[in-house]
């Protein structure tokens, strides 16, 4: 995603149709959502093949050992 669709999902937001503004900026939300979780998934990723533990990984997440072996973990 690039900076324009985000400033244009947002200026959306200051237009004459609020239903709009609302799916502007919905789409925009889950386009960033997803770019972040791909960008996370290969930060965990370069941390495990470093040495970091899933516990420091957790830390840095701010979420539980657990939470994250669960999301990150192989089977």
């Amino acid at each position: 995603m690039d900076d324009t669709t985000i400033r244009t999902a947002i200026a959306a937001a200051d237009g004459d149709d609020p239903y709009r503004a609302l799916r502007a900026l919905h789409h925009a939300r889950i386009e960033v959502n997803r770019e972040l979780d791909r960008a996370e998934a290969v930060a965990v990723r370069r941390a495990r093949a470093a040495g970091s533990s899933w516990q420091l990984i957790a830390l840095a997440l701010d979420v539980s050992k657990q939470a994250v072996h669960k999301k990150y973990g192989r089977s």
